[in-house]
This record gives C-alpha cells, sequence and structure tokens, in this order.
C-alpha cells in the first residue's frame, strides 16, 4: 500500500531559557493513503509539534519525513501544494460570509473563479452547510463553523489533510456530527492526519493510531489491537481517604493479583473475573471501614492502554505543546 507520510528517526528540540526541551523523541510511522491516522496524547506529548513538522511548519532537528512523496525540509513547497491543514484556531474571516472566506481561499490557491465555484458547491453539500453561504462567520455555531474551516482546508483538493485538535470546544452533539463529516472525507479517499487529546474520538474515527507520551511513541495500532493488549475487564477503584491505599495494597497482594495499577486517586485493576472480584472489594471495604467514591467495571478502553503502559492517565495532561 502506499505510504501518505513516512516518519524516519524523527526529532526536534528546542531552548527554553536555559535548558533543552526535546519535544519529538527519535520517532518513525508510516500512514497509508486513504485512511485517518490519529496521534493521541495528553497535552504536551508532542502531537502539535510532529505535526507542524509534517506541515513545513517547524524544522527538524534530527531524522527525515516525507509526505504525499515529498520530503519537508528540502521540497517544502510541493509539500504545501499537496496538503491542507485545519489548524486549532481555524482560519476563516468571521466578518466575511461563507462564500467569501472559500472565494479567498480560492485566491491564495491561485484557482480560477469557475474552479472555486464548483468545488464550494460541492464541499458545502458534502459538508451540510450549502444554506449557510451566504451568512457572516460570526454568526455560524462552532460545529458549523469546523465545517467550514475544513472546507477552506481542501478546498484545493489536497492528497492529505491535517486536522488539530478539530472538535476542541465543540459539543457532544456537534462533535459528533463532525466525527461524521471525517469518516465522509475518509470515504472519499481522503488521507486524514488527526491529533487528538479525546479519547472516544480517536477511538471512534481511526483506523490506525499512535499513542503518544513526552514526545515518545508508547504504541501504535488499530483501536482494537491496542486494546486487546489489556486482557481481561477493568475495575477502577477511587477512594476517599488516600490513607485506605496500604490496606488497598494489601488486599490485591492476598488475593494475588499482579495486574494492579495505583493512581492518584486509587487503583485500577485488570482481571478476567470481573464480576467476582467486584463483589469481593465491596465485601473487604465493608468490613475494613474503607469509604470508596467510585467502583466501576468495564472493558478496557484506550486510557488502560495508556494507563498500563505509562502508569498514569491520558486525561493527567501537561502544558500544550504549542512549541
Amino acid at each position: 500500500m502506499d505510504k501518505a507520510i513516512s516518519v524516519e528517526n524523527l526529532s526536534m528540540a528546542y531552548r527554553n531559557k536555559k535548558e533543552e526541551i526535546i519535544a519529538v523523541d527519535n520517532i518513525s510511522f508510516t500512514v497509508n493513503q486513504g485512511e485517518v491516522f490519529s496521534f493521541l496524547g495528553p497535552s504536551g506529548a508532542g502531537k502539535t509539534t510532529t505535526q507542524r513538522i509534517l506541515t513545513t511548519l517547524l524544522p527538524i532537528t534530527d531524522g527525515m519525513a516525507h509526505v504525499a512523496g515529498y520530503n519537508v525540509i528540502t521540497d517544502a513547497k510541493k509539500v504545501r501544494k499537496n496538503i491542507g491543514y485545519v489548524g486549532q484556531l481555524g482560519g476563516a474571516d468571521p466578518n466575511a460570509t461563507v462564500r467569501e472566506s472559500l472565494e479567498l481561499s480560492g485566491k491564495l490557491y491561485r484557482q480560477s473563479k469557475d474552479v472555486t465555484a464548483q468545488r464550494i458547491d460541492k464541499l458545502s453539500k458534502l459538508l451540510d452547510f450549502h444554506e449557510l453561504l451566504s451568512r457572516f462567520v460570526r454568526t455560524l455555531s462552532g460545529g458549523q463553523k469546523r465545517r467550514v474551516e475544513i472546507a477552506q482546508g481542501i478546498l484545493h483538493e489536497p492528497k492529505v489533510l491535517f486536522l488539530d485538535e478539530p472538535t476542541t470546544g465543540l459539543d457532544p452533539q456537534n462533535r459528533a456530527n463532525l466525527w461524521k463529516h471525517i469518516k465522509t472525507l475518509r470515504d472519499n479517499g481522503m488521507t486524514i492526519f488527526l491529533t487528538t487529546h479525546y479519547l472516544e474520538e480517536a477511538d471512534a474515527l481511526s483506523d490506525r493510531l499512535i499513542i503518544l507520551d513526552h514526545g515518545k511513541i508508547v504504541a501504535e495500532g488499530t483501536p482494537t489491537e491496542l486494546k486487546k493488549r489489556v486482557s481481561g475487564e477493568a475495575i477502577s477503584i477511587e477512594l476517599k481517604n488516600s490513607q485506605d491505599a496500604d490496606k488497598m495494597k494489601q488486599f490485591f497482594h492476598q488475593l494475588a493479583i499482579d495486574n494492579m495499577i495505583e493512581t492518584d486517586i486509587g487503583f485500577t485493576v485488570y482481571t478476567p473475573k470481573g464480576e467476582e472480584l467486584v463483589a469481593d472489594i465491596f465485601k473487604y471495604t465493608k468490613n475494613n471501614h474503607i469509604e470508596l467514591v467510585k467502583l466501576s467495571l468495564s472493558i478496557p478502553s484506550l486510557n488502560d492502554v495508556f494507563l498500563a503502559l505509562t502508569g498514569k492517565e491520558l486525561r493527567d495532561g501537561g502544558k500544550e505543546d504549542e512549541q
């Protein structure tokens, strides 16, 4: 299968005052044509930095990257002609109409007026905002505006579309609606490189994904493949009093449970006998006067994969990686 993106031993470092920060640490991966490929990780993991390198917005400290068959350093202009990029802040002019914003994008891509008009008509129907073309951008909802910004990014029919945290700030209904449109673009043959810190988004959209932490790849595969790495069921326990943690560890030790991870607020345990262990936990905590805030049983999620590999939850992120 042809590769839309190929990355080999990519690194990116920068200086913050007197300290050198490694934002991306020797990562390698490929993206197939016509798939949704996601970078999943907490804020500060290196997702946005990697995407900015691939879109020629940042230099490479070390390694090599090709997008749409072109080197991002030596063939940067050719890369830009073959990609679309929709950043976190978007790019639609709030004081222009939707049609005017798209027409401006056509001019920037040096398209003829006829070609631009045809593509505006096509994309506004595909992304379900045809009736909004005469509206000012500032009057649109968050979801509507995001669909217009995606149309701006693909008006020139790029081979690869980069989406950076596309649903941040959207309510659940608009987020789900945008997911549907992203899948439609994929089904029409477009390659989509997505960065996100939303677990459910990566699970719902990704054909394949990478989980990134501190600039390093900690896991790669399909969502199903990754979740199969964590066997059994997941039991999440949140304690009201942290001083009860030693009692719980003693309990798990007595039951010879070794697939257990301690978190800041309790424990996550993976077991093939979920319901049986939950009953035992209830009995033990009651008899030993241990107060629980939460006790839940579920099938393993991508967060469980991240937790099993790194010892912390994906939602524990730090500062945004805006370097």
